[in-house]
């Protein structure tokens, strides 16, 4: 594939360094790097000569979340429409998430909306403890419908519930206490760290591995068709809502929505 969002490099350990390459977008996800990443883990990702994937982000910011193109584009779609793009996220994440083999990610800068989503599908996160989260959904009128699976499955469900539904802002030493960052890390020993993080498969069986990770998958909380479907369903149903359209046009308009309380000063 001729990668456009992209910079995937796999050196001779078989080690592939896949990084979101859109810095001047703060690598939000675009409906073609949704397709490329799609792509990537179909490909490198289930190729048995990988034996481990380094997932980062080019620039200052790992990943803004939505693509404001997209989400321009959402508020003309009908309902059949939203739930097409809904699915092409849904299906990304779980994509990345079944991987036979282990992905690593590499967190710097932000991680907001969909680059949480992505950060919970890693079989380990690190971040650079400078590192802010969000889960901005609710600030727009909409909900985290489709990384929910995979949010819950990182974090549980006593954790999601402090950060899930506030869009309240949280750093990486508190990304690690939830459960979404296996560890926070010094900027300066972050590539260190993930070196580390892949030293070890480099010494063990590749397939051994990839059936490891899919026992723990299929031992844990369930993601299928059904749970997929339910998420895309409850994303469109926030969409049509008058929160969504008020919160969405408010925030492409740079304006308070009229549920952000005053700043005092």
């Amino acid at each position: 594939m001729n990668w456009k969002t992209l910079d995937i490099r796999t050196d001779e350990r078989g080690v592939a360094q896949v990084r979101l390459n859109t810095p001047e977008k703060r690598n939000v996800l675009s409906a073609r790097m949704i397709a490329e990443l799609t792509e990537m883990a179909g490909t490198i990702g289930n190729d048995s000569r990988t034996r481990a994937i380094v997932l980062s982000g080019a620039g200052s910011t790992f990943c803004a979340g939505a693509d404001l193109t997209w989400m321009k584009a959402q508020i003309e779609a009908d309902r059949a429409q939203r739930m097409r793009e809904a699915r092409k996220l849904a299906e990304m994440l779980q994509a990345m998430n079944t991987i036979r083999a282990p992905l690593i990610g590499r967190l710097q800068g932000g991680a907001f909306g969909g680059g949480i989503g992505m950060a919970c599908v890693c079989d380990v996160t690190l971040a650079d403890t400078t590192t802010k989260f969000c889960f901005s959904e609710t600030r727009l009128g909409i909900i985290p419908a489709t990384i929910g699976p995979y949010v819950l499955a990182r974090m549980g469900e006593g954790n999601a519930r402090r950060v899930f539904m506030s869009a309240r802002v949280f750093d990486a030493v508190e990304a690690e206490r939830l459960g979404i960052v296996s560890r926070a890390v010094a900027g300066e020993y972050l590539d260190q760290a993930v070196a580390a993080e892949v030293a070890p498969y480099l010494h063990v069986a590749p397939g051994a591995v990839a059936a490891a990770k899919k026992l723990a998958r299929d031992l844990g909380p369930r993601i299928d068709a059904e749970v997929i479907d339910d998420t895309i369903r409850r994303l469109a149903d926030a969409w049509e809502g008058p929160e969504a359209e008020h919160g969405i046009a408010a925030f492409l308009d740079k304006r308070p929505a009229k549920w952000a309380a005053p700043i005092r000063g």
